[in-house]
């Protein structure tokens, strides 16, 4: 007869003392902290990365900057993390094997749609310093083809609603810096944190436009008075199981409701315009301060973002359930180098001091790591509002310069397939995007002529504007590819 484990303990600071030898902790006054940054958006990215960054200065050095973060959506993350008082297990998974910490400059978590007001107002509190966000590029409300805010979205027309009360990113963000405007107060520093290009002026735009929308004069102090340093930001987090709570069970010893797992990689760049000049010293931790973040932000958002995205589509067609299986595949890997070296390094201008066939070598490494499970069918997620910045921009160019892109053709191909919601071998895909019911939509009205069914995918503007449907070699080349993974299968189809 079976015995159940006795219950462990539920991580929380009484449990610090407690934490293996292994585990790092803490070394600083937890009750010195402020909620200094508010971070809008409070998913496993930023509690594996900004917050860290974060962390490591307050080990360093002390200090009062204290972490607030705040869900838009669901109460999922306060309800796990406010019994452990903010305390939570980060997991960095290397070849040498797995190491572990206990992170604790995160103060509470506020849900944004039990009380927006208590998140307007801690917003516009004049402790807050820094509002940071990582929302996804779908967050923003915009329209990823022209990077324009859109009025007609329902987040925002809610927000226009009831303008104490938002529902979207730039209406909480418009909304307190509305107030502080009123009460005198200076504005804090806006710090986007998503993979979108040339994200903060992307979000100092949006914002323009928001506030515009009600108030001229709030959208001009806004656009003259209100910071928004540019960021790229880099390390690969998958989306949390079982085994990762079990794994944070068996190194704390300790219940954990919200591990994150992490490679040991990490980048951030920073452009350094801050209100006030108020920030933590992210240089002690590693985060580089740059006068002009673009050259970094480009190389990520093409050589990383748009690979992953190429692997996520392709391999999930094929079988492969992680980018480390797909990788894993010889064909895959081989198709990725030359994607690389063929179609995207050049059009691509390195970085000041960067090696580019380095710095894809590297990523090559990183994505085959076997330790970091990141699953193809998360990444493949809201495809209409990334491939307009990973992998569009590219064709562009080559375009532009009358270069070929069959394989860039391909990645946009097997996108199709995708969002079409039926897999290779006839199983639904479960299709995440804003999109989607209308992509679905659109695809079976089109029925199974390949050139009909490419036609009306790509007749969606906000993601390809009007002048790539428009244009026979791209529409030719994408339908050609489409055939072959029709004919083939994807693995195939690489070759």
């Amino acid at each position: 007869m079976s015995r159940a484990m006795p219950a462990l303990p539920r991580l929380g600071p009484d449990s610090l003392a407690a934490l293996p030898d292994a585990i790092a902790r803490p070394r600083y006054d937890r009750a010195a902290l402020r909620p200094a940054i508010v971070h809008l958006g409070l998913g496993a990215f930023f509690r594996a990365h900004g917050a860290l960054y974060t962390e490591d200065v307050l080990n360093a050095q002390g200090g009062d900057w204290g972490i607030v973060g705040a869900s838009l959506q669901r109460p999922d993350q306060r309800d796990r993390l406010a019994p452990q008082q903010g305390l939570y297990t980060a997991i960095e998974h290397g070849p040498e094997g797995a190491r572990a910490r206990v992170v604790g400059n995160l103060l509470g978590v506020l849900v944004a749609p039990e009380d927006p007001a208590a998140l307007v107002a801690r917003l516009a509190d004049p402790e807050t310093h820094i509002v940071s966000l990582t929302v996804t590029e779908k967050g923003y409300c915009h329209d990823p083809a022209t990077g324009r805010l859109r009025p007609d979205h329902a987040e925002i027309r809610a927000d226009l609603e009831q303008p104490d009360a938002p529902r979207s990113a730039p209406g909480f963000l418009v909304a307190a810096l509305r107030r502080r405007r009123a009460a005198g107060l200076p504005p804090f520093t806006v710090l986007c944190c998503d993979n979108l290009p040339h994200n903060g002026r992307l979000l100092a735009g949006l914002l323009r436009d928001h506030a515009a929308l009600r108030d001229d004069a709030v959208a001009a102090w806004i656009e003259a008075e209100v910071p928004f340093p540019c960021t790229m930001v880099d390390r690969i987090v998958p989306a949390l199981t079982e085994a990762d709570l079990a794994e944070a069970r068996a190194l704390t010893g300790h219940e954990d409701a919200a591990p994150v797992v992490h490679e040991p990689f990490r980048q951030w760049v920073i452009e350094d315009r801050f209100a006030g000049d108020a920030r933590p010293d992210w240089a002690l931790a590693g985060a580089q301060f740059a006068a002009d973040v673009a050259p970094f932000e480009h190389m990520k958002l093409r050589l990383l973002n748009g690979a992953h995205s190429a692997l996520a589509y392709l391999g999930y067609l094929a079988g492969h359930e992680t980018i480390g299986d797909t990788m894993a595949d010889a064909a895959f890997a081989g198709f990725l180098r030359a994607l690389w070296r063929e179609e995207m390094l050049p059009t691509l201008p390195p970085p000041p001091g960067t090696d580019l066939l380095a710095y894809t070598d590297a990523l090559a490494a990183r994505f085959a790591n076997p330790a970091i499970r990141h699953r193809t069918w998360q990444i493949a997620m809201d495809g209409s509002q990334k491939l307009p910045q990973r992998l569009l921009g590219t064709v562009r160019e080559r375009l532009a310069q009358g270069l070929p892109i069959p394989r860039l053709a391909l990645v946009v191909a097997a996108w199709i397939r995708y969002v079409g919601g039926v897999d290779e071998r006839g199983g639904a895909i479960d299709v995440r995007d804003p999109l989607a019911a209308a992509l679905r939509e659109a695809l079976d009205a089109a029925g199974g002529d390949p050139a009909a069914r490419v036609r009306a995918a790509l007749g969606f503007p906000a993601i390809f504007g009007t002048d790539l449907p428009a244009e026979p070699r791209f529409t030719d080349a994408v339908t050609d590819a489409y055939r072959r993974l029709l004919a083939a299968g994807a693995r195939a189809a690489l070759a």
